[in-house]
């Protein structure tokens, strides 16, 4: 048996974001475990419509920039939001997305939406990286009235960077909104204990809202933020084998099978570590995660 047992040589952990296609399977999972689309919808259906209030006023046309798209389901939520403050003005909706499985999943959702008829949308299959590299070797500066980057800021080389650019591109009344992590969610707790035994492979770091602030108060940026309570019930994740919460724990640590590569005493402390209250509660005999976000955003 020991023979056995000892030629299963453990495979060494990797980023999940090597495999993108299982970063999307939990990303799914998370989905459904989590508010955090339904949260999100909260804010851009009744606070959104306020924050962009004098940004598309007298315009005939209002330039919209997503960095990171997705699969577009907020996305449609932020165009929606617009069009009903700016009623029949022309949308201009142009997407950046690495993922081509994400960009094909944005555009059926697109094709089964009606109302869209006076929305334009482009997709870039690039990173935002890749996508100022571009507009900088084309010569190009288009002006935009709102640039968001809900959820991706995680996956930029040189955060300070990226931000600054992307402010550089907004119109005089525009804003610029991102919507990550909050420093005071269950995240933050894992990530700033355990952050330094996972494999990023430099593909992506843990950045929170508190990061964020630190950056713009640097670069003298003005900004507001706002809490997004939500959360994540991860019980799934304490029975062994289970295949949503190995699923769960692989998008927790944005780690490659986690569960199989970790070594023991990790999984050991990292399962440990999401039930306490630093990450989570107990609800009725559930494992409930704080899920919670802050929206920052920014004034030209």
């Amino acid at each position: 048996m020991a023979l056995a047992h000892g030629s299963i040589m453990a495979s060494p952990m990797r980023s999940l974001l090597t495999d993108l296609s299982r970063y999307v399977r939990c990303f799914h999972v998370f989905l459904a475990k989590s508010t955090e689309h339904q949260t999100m919808k909260q804010f851009v259906e009744q606070q959104l419509p306020g924050l962009l209030a004098s940004t598309g006023s007298g315009k005939s046309a209002f330039n919209i920039l997503s960095v990171g798209g997705g699969a577009g389901e907020i996305d449609l939520q932020i165009i929606s939001a617009v069009q009903a403050s700016y009623p029949g003005v022309a949308i201009n909706n142009e997407v950046i997305e690495p993922s081509a499985d994400q960009i094909l999943k944005y555009k059926e959702r697109v094709a089964a939406t009606s109302n869209l008829d006076n929305v334009k949308f482009t997709w870039h299959e690039e990173t935002a990286n890749e996508y100022e590299s571009r507009m900088k070797a084309e010569k190009k500066s288009q002006k935009w009235d709102f640039i968001h980057m809900i959820q991706m800021l995680y996956y930029v080389k040189d955060i300070p960077a990226i931000i600054r650019y992307f402010h550089s591109l907004l119109a005089a009344q525009a804003k610029l909104l991102i919507i990550l992590v909050s420093e005071t969610s269950g995240w933050e707790t894992l990530w700033r204990k355990y952050g330094s035994s996972f494999p990023t492979d430099d593909l992506c770091t843990y950045v929170s809202s508190a990061n964020i602030k630190g950056i713009l108060d640097s670069v003298g940026l003005k900004y507001k933020v706002y809490e997004l309570p939500s959360h994540m019930d991860i019980t799934c994740c304490f029975t062994e084998g289970d295949n949503d919460g190995e699923l769960l724990l692989d998008f927790l640590t944005e780690t490659y099978e986690f569960s199989k590569t970790a070594p023991p005493e990790l999984k050991h402390q990292v399962l440990e570590e999401l039930r306490k209250p630093g990450c989570s509660e107990n609800r009725n005999g559930k494992v409930i995660f704080n899920n919670s976000m802050s929206v920052i955003m920014i004034e030209p």
